[in-house]
């Protein structure tokens, strides 16, 4: 018997995910109110468009365009309109009025996430974002509560279902780069403008929330570095796979020494190669994975669809379980735990390895030359595979080499393709990509 007075939920954003939100939480009302111990109400949905065809179809007596009046009204409000704006002013309404926000807003939690979680705070409201990195996949409260005695270490993830699809469909199918992306789009992974998937920028605003939450510093968006897959190319792909790699666009946070031997953090995007006996190698599709190195609990992997409407309204109705849950039990929030502060390292502190192809003239002299090239950088070679060609024509004979190496700071490695690049051994640095997992 429920004896605790009906939780007034309103819900901003009426798109695929809102939808699907109001949809799961009328059809599964019964089950999840006894779950809570409360009635749960949905007071109405925010829409610009009342008249709007929607799918799941949202009962038009819960469509409003009253968003002052609606979050007034509510005790959990669940912002889904993504975005900046109005979405930052509609949540800052809302934690000021007292009421729980739920979000699966990752854009605005990477740049606004330090305001948010203060108003929470001195309110005594709760923040809830499950949905905003991977969507159903649960790694939010895994970081945040589960893994709070921990010490991470690193994270290693795919956290874009879009550029996985296309990168797996070039790396299985062998497809070149512009098919997969125009069936991708086909799909509804991509949007008409794919740049925020294309060029990372999904990617690095979902890996600023997880490196905050995992090192309890606040990690800002612009302290990401953030490469995408646009200059992947179906060779380099099908030479990874030769090679017994895969290509996969990772969000990596790890903790690294700092100069004075402190600890720091950094967090980046970019494409990497990753060993086919990687776990993260068999995650394909738009699905998503996060590997999490952990210093106590060792390495634990999260895997499971990454975007879609009803995997990431499942992750919001999770949030909403849990607010109704802390509506009855009472007292303030938990605020984030941001007191470790570390230092933000740059880019360049970085060690990892890279597989570069060059094009050489096939001559006496050249590979000591080269070798001499990563000496004067501090960078050891790991392995090294040539192939021959012959000139046409009687001009002599061409040589590829791909030069994997051993871990080296980013700075060095860098250098050392700089220096390679104005070699006169070398005729052209036809691909540098980084190697991570091993």
């Amino acid at each position: 018997m429920l004896e605790y007075r009906n939780l007034k939920i309103a819900i901003l954003g009426g798109g695929t995910v809102g939808a699907n939100v109001v949809d799961l939480l009328t059809t599964h009302r019964r089950e999840l109110e006894a779950r809570v111990g409360a009635g749960l109400e949905v007071i109405g949905v925010l829409v610009r468009d009342p008249a709007a065809e929607r799918t799941p179809s949202i009962p038009a007596n819960l469509l409003t365009t009253d968003a002052e009046a609606l979050i007034t009204a509510a005790d959990i409000v669940v912002e889904l309109i993504g975005g900046i704006e109005p979405a930052r002013s509609h949540v800052l309404a809302a934690l000021g009025s007292g009421a729980d926000v739920i979000t699966a807003n990752k854009a605005l939690l990477a740049t606004h996430g330090p305001e948010l979680f203060d108003l929470a705070a001195q309110v005594g409201a709760q923040l809830y974002y499950e949905a905003a990195v991977a969507a159903a996949i649960p790694i939010v409260r895994p970081l945040r509560e589960s893994l709070a005695g921990d010490r991470v270490r690193r994270i290693l993830g795919i956290v874009n279902g879009s550029t996985n699809y296309i990168l797996d469909q070039m790396d299985t199918e062998g497809w070149d780069a512009e098919r997969a992306q125009v069936v991708a789009r086909e799909l509804g992974y991509l949007e008409a403008d794919p740049t925020l998937d294309l060029e990372g920028y999904d990617a690095a605003q979902k890996v600023a929330i997880l490196a905050s939450l995992a090192f309890h510093t606040h990690v800002p968006l612009d302290a990401v570095h953030r490469e995408g897959i646009t200059t992947v190319t179906a060779a380099q792909v099908a030479a990874a796979k030769a090679a017994g790699y895969v290509v996969k666009l990772l969000a990596i946070a790890e903790r690294l020494p700092a100069a004075d031997g402190t600890e720091g953090v950094v967090a980046r995007v970019h494409p990497a190669l990753v060993p086919r006996n990687h776990p993260l190698a068999a995650v394909h599709g738009g699905n998503n994975a996060v590997f999490v190195e952990a210093e106590f609990a060792g390495s634990l992997m999260f895997y499971g669809a990454g975007a879609g409407g009803v995997p990431t309204a499942s992750a919001v109705l999770g949030d909403i379980v849990s607010a109704a849950r802390r509506h009855l039990v009472g007292g303030p929030g938990v605020a984030e735990s941001t007191g470790a502060d570390l230092p933000l390292l740059p880019f360049d502190r970085v060690v990892t390895r890279y597989q570069i192809a060059i094009d050489v003239t096939d001559r006496p002299g050249v590979l000591a030359t080269i070798a001499q090239v990563f000496a004067d950088h501090g960078v050891s070679i790991e392995t090294a595979l040539q192939t021959v060609r012959p000139g046409a024509d009687g001009a002599p004979p061409t040589a590829t080499l791909v030069i994997v190496t051993h871990r080296a700071e980013e700075s060095a490695l860098a250098a050392t393709v700089e220096a390679l690049g104005g070699s006169d051994a070398v005729a052209t640095v036809t691909s540098v990509i980084r190697v991570e997992g091993l």
